[in-house]
């Protein structure tokens, strides 16, 4: 991450960002896979991270909340899961792509299924592998979900997935190597968002495991298991990017503590693009500075395919921009809760502001906002991102489904409305976590 400037002369709130997601969901397979006891804290509450630790105990790994869920304790069987469950995954992809590989190393019949959002991700390149491993897979027509699994524990080998589509099938495959009686060498061909398997494997060594990654990128796992770790989760950089975005357009300074310049997260160089773009960046180990200096610089095109998850943020913001703003690297991104690419141009489009799109790549170009009604998908980061391009339009946008930002964050608006008090709701929302659930 790049440091430009000082933030100095400016009040500089904190954010209250909650926990990575990545990170917490990733913590929670690798304790439940752990023998003892482990302490997840600070972690994500949300529909996805609830999701997966509801699965986890569906696979028969108790989860215990602490204080006010200030810690998740994980009672970790340092094995495959045994017996058989039926698994909801909700519309969690880390779920579906993390849990599946995490049952195969274990014994009896899994059965995984999820929303129609999940149902329609693409998940066979993940499946494959598992065959290729030795276990039994049966899915619905494309390789999707719902898919049953029959377990009789794997014996690991060398195998390469197709990571084309995402870099959850590697990291999936990952994490569930060391339980493997051989342990695996794997290569991600392809390979999107590298970011997110490099923190995978950062996290596999805290547990425990040894994975060494060979010259020609493939990595090697042992087998051994893992050791019960007590973590802390990070604030998560891509939800992040809303607050600083907003500090960007509004001329404002945000800080959020606890993502420094030694995050795990990738999407944390977000920042590095909105210093691009003409804000004021200032980091350090334990925090993150951005200062809006009154004007968006456009006349760019940036790669973002190793932080895709914030593309929507620098795309809803980029008519406010002085110049084109061109986003290329992206096109995984239509494979994620929604056509992320087509939603954009949609939205935008919605309120009149001229876009171009192609397979992986999106140009905004400048305009005045007209008021719009936001088309959500159901997907929590189209949501986030034009309501920061509300923000700096007021009275403009509005949202179809506000509520789907409980997905990872469920007092955005909330936490919005308290850093920027000129924000107006989309709509009028409710928006404790209690409420939601």
């Amino acid at each position: 991450m790049t440091t430009h400037g000082s933030g100095r002369g400016h009040a500089a709130p904190s954010a209250r960002i909650p926990g990575s997601k990545s990170l917490t969901n990733r913590i929670l397979l690798l304790a439940a896979a752990a023998e003892g006891t482990s302490r997840v804290r600070a972690p994500l509450v949300s529909d996805d991270t609830l999701a997966f630790r509801h699965a986890l105990t569906a696979l028969g790994i108790p989860v215990k909340s602490g204080t006010t869920d200030a810690y998740w304790e994980v009672t970790g069987v340092g094995r495959g899961p045994r017996g058989g469950a039926r698994v909801w995954c909700a519309d969690a992809g880390t779920a579906a792509r993390f849990l599946p590989p995490f049952a195969a190393t274990g014994q009896g019949t899994y059965v995984f299924d999820g929303s129609p959002q999940l149902r329609a991700r693409p998940q066979l390149p993940l499946f494959d592998a598992l065959l290729e491993l030795g276990a039994e897979v049966e899915t619905a027509p494309g390789g999707s979900l719902p898919t049953l699994i029959r377990a009789h524990g794997l014996t690991g080998r060398e195998i390469t997935v197709d990571s084309s589509m995402s870099s959850q099938y590697l990291s999936g495959l990952l994490m569930a190597a060391p339980l493997m009686r051989h342990g695996l060498l794997i290569r991600g061909t392809a390979l999107v968002s590298r970011p997110y398997v490099d923190m995978t494997v950062t996290l596999m060594r805290r547990f425990g495991a040894q994975v060494t990654q060979e010259e020609d990128g493939s990595f090697q796992v042992a087998p051994g298991g893992y050791t019960a770790t007590d973590t802390v989760v990070e604030p998560d950089a891509s939800t992040a990017s809303y607050l600083f975005a907003a500090a960007a357009v509004t001329g404002r300074t945000i800080t959020v503590q606890g993502l420094g310049l030694e995050s795990l997260q990738g999407d944390v160089r977000f920042v590095d693009v909105l210093a691009q773009a003409g804000a004021r960046v200032r980091a350090d180990r334990t925090a993150t500075t951005v200062t809006g200096t009154g004007r968006l610089r456009g006349g760019f095109t940036v790669d973002m395919g190793e932080i895709s998850d914030t593309f929507m943020t620098l795309a809803a913001i980029a008519p406010l921009a002085d110049g084109p703003i061109t986003i290329r690297g992206i096109g995984h991104a239509r494979l994620k809760e929604s056509d992320r690419i087509a939603a954009v141009a949609q939205a935008l489009g919605a309120c009149g502001i001229e876009t171009a799109s192609g397979e992986d790549w999106i140009t905004v170009h400048p305009g005045v906002p007209r008021p719009a009604r936001v088309a959500c998908h159901r997907d929590h980061r189209i949501a986030m991102a034009f309501s920061v391009l509300g923000l700096a339009a007021p009275g403009v946008i509005s949202l179809d489904d506000p509520h789907c930002v409980a997905k990872t964050f469920p007092g955005f608006h909330a936490e919005l409305r308290r850093l920027f008090p000129a924000y107006e709701l989309p709509v009028q929302v409710r928006e404790t976590a209690k409420e939601r659930h």
